[in-house]
């Protein structure tokens, strides 16, 4: 079984970092460095003012490239019927999910960080700061891809799922941005236990709300 789901890894990674004519993983990647190269232009040329909030931004550009590739996570495999084909083999769903969220988060959650390295020199951020955004986004990231692929299975078939699914993200979103952006706004690392402790019950959680849904829209 091990095996399967390594390959299964292997594929879905595959689907998610080379999506095509979807842009795959490059798509979040610009998304995301566009947004830290406008928000200097629209707040003006004040450092102090840049600094603080660049973090910030950073984590708001995180979420927002967790979401674009939110319809081609779960509904193009549902409409395939690649679920109901593992199922027949004995898979649960909980263990596809569970990998589809694994795939989904390599393959935005380290491109970001390595991103977030250019943007926080186009933000005027810190290397201490810096150092607590990319700890952060280690320890958020995660999370956001578990609230992307249950929410990618609960929208799976809706007409306008898509727009949706990102209505969703955002709010359930809001205590890892809470407190990762709350550690910037303290100048010290408090909420990024918090942040990672958010995200292990998301990822625990994450696997069986999505195996439900799909289950539920293969009924």
């Amino acid at each position: 079984m091990i095996a399967r789901l390594a390959l299964l890894l292997k594929r879905d990674l595959g689907l998610l970092l080379f999506g095509g004519r979807r842009g795959g993983t490059l798509l979040p990647l610009l998304f995301f460095l566009a947004v830290a190269m406008l928000f200097p232009f629209a707040i003006g040329p004040d450092a102090p003012l840049l600094a603080r909030t660049g973090g910030g931004v950073i984590w708001v550009a995180a979420l927002l490239a967790a979401i674009l590739p939110l319809d081609r996570l779960v509904e193009p495999d549902l409409e395939l019927g690649f679920f109901d084909q593992w199922a027949l083999r004995g898979i649960a769903e909980e263990w596809l999910l569970l990998v589809r969220i694994i795939a989904h988060w390599l393959s935005f959650g380290p491109p970001l960080m390595l991103a977030a390295l250019p943007a926080a020199g186009l933000l005027g951020i810190d290397g201490n700061q810096l150092r607590i955004v990319e700890l952060g986004l280690l320890a958020g990231t995660p999370g956001l891809a578990a609230i992307g692929v249950t929410v990618a299975a609960l929208t799976a078939g809706l007409r306008g799922g898509a727009a949706l699914g990102g209505m969703l993200v955002v709010p359930l979103a809001i205590p890892l941005l809470v407190f990762g952006a709350g550690s910037l706004a303290t100048g010290g690392t408090s909420g990024l236990p918090l942040t990672g402790a958010v995200s292990l019950i998301l990822l625990a959680i994450a696997p069986f709300a999505a195996g439900a849904a799909v289950r539920g829209a293969r009924g």
